[in-house]
């Protein structure tokens, strides 16, 4: 997961405060806006990010097809930034990543992103809610359930039923701090079928979440403070993403992930509206649907390819760890991208007033 669910987001896409500072970047970097340069300039969160995109998808993209991919860290939340870019058009970079629920309706409905002309059709092998008109979805991360192993041992919970369930299964908890997934997860320890939970029952949602708030040890903000609560100890299960419970284990920790009931989102690339370098950008985004670069992805993030041919490319031993191995991905669901669009801000407000309650 590359980014954190941020409350404000709409307040935050109106501010003038956005849009100044997409008019103070390029001036900052004038060698990256340069139409005429045969580049493309990507933004990605960086650190590891940065690291298997390189491999996976720039520096063969560069060898394919001779254009230079120069990549830029940018802030967890790209959205606000996208829309100050088309709005004032000064293009800091020409591709972004961006999450299937928390940005393609609002981007789409705006008309904020350059139309690309996509279709499922046209990649068979791809998960097709991973295509959009205007967006590609590459990789899978889950939002899981994960607990110490020398706690639990091989019976620790499997279900949200059984991490609400306080007595058979006693111990410090982390939730994240946020409606997104936190909803799901209630509803579903609640007795509610994946396939039923759209639209969300509200009341229903925090009546449970109301059982399980005594028992919270902490509510995690960041994928980094839930992955140390994990990985230290700190508390004995957690919703986080498998991303980061991989992380702890792979440090050495005793984590169990479990994927059943998991919640999987959907990110990949899209374009901001206007660049002068989109046709080179859609050449990239096309580009990465390859399923042996996806493949090559996953050597050094736990994420799950969208094109179900990357499997015959990924060892054995690798293939259970992400989430759309077919074992895994039959047991999860993707939340409705536009029940969030539709229900985010008040939902939130809600959510965050419960948490203070």
């Amino acid at each position: 997961m590359t980014q954190d669910f941020n409350p404000s987001r709409r307040r935050i896409l109106q501010s003038a405060g956005a849009i100044a500072l997409a008019g103070a970047l390029p001036a900052a970097m004038p060698a990256l806006v340069r139409a005429d340069d045969k580049q493309i300039v990507v933004s990605d969160p960086g650190g590891p990010y940065t690291t298997a995109y390189r491999q996976a998808f720039y520096d063969p993209f560069e060898k394919a097809t001779g254009i230079k991919v120069v990549s830029v860290a940018r802030e967890s939340q790209p959205v606000a930034q996208f829309e100050a870019m088309v709005k004032t058009k000064n293009y800091v970079w020409d591709v972004t990543t961006l999450t299937l629920s928390a940005d393609i309706p609002y981007l789409e409905a705006k008309g904020l992103m350059e139309p690309i002309g996509l279709k499922p059709s046209d990649f068979p092998d791809v998960m097709p809610e991973a295509v959009t008109p205007d967006w590609l979805g590459v990789d899978v991360y889950s939002t899981i359930l994960a607990y110490r192993s020398d706690k639990f041992g091989q019976n620790g919970p499997k279900s949200w039923a059984d991490f609400w369930d306080v007595k058979r299964f006693p111990g410090r908890r982390c939730l994240r701090r946020s409606p997104l997934d936190t909803l799901e997860e209630a509803l579903l320890a609640d007795g509610v079928s994946l396939d039923k939970l759209y639209p969300l029952d509200v009341d229903r949602a925090f009546r449970s979440l109301d059982k399980i708030k005594p028992h919270i040890a902490i509510w995690w903000t960041s994928g980094a403070q839930a992955m140390q609560a994990i990985q230290s100890g700190d508390v004995d299960m957690i919703s986080t993403w498998n991303g980061r419970a991989q992380a702890a284990k792979d440090a050495g920790a005793p984590v169990t992930i479990v994927w059943n009931q998991g919640l999987y989102s959907i990110e990949g690339w899209g374009i901001p509206k206007g660049t002068p370098r989109a046709e080179m950008a859609k050449q990239f985004v096309r580009f990465c649907a390859d399923a042996k670069r996806q493949a090559v992805l996953t050597q050094t993030l736990a994420y799950g390819p969208t094109n179900r041919k990357s499997f015959e490319s990924i060892p054995p031993n690798r293939t259970p760890l992400l989430p759309t191995a077919p074992d895994n991905i039959k047991l999860m669901k993707l939340p409705s991208p536009q029940w969030w669009e539709d229900n985010r801000q008040k939902v939130t407000e809600r959510f965050n007033a419960w948490i203070i309650s």
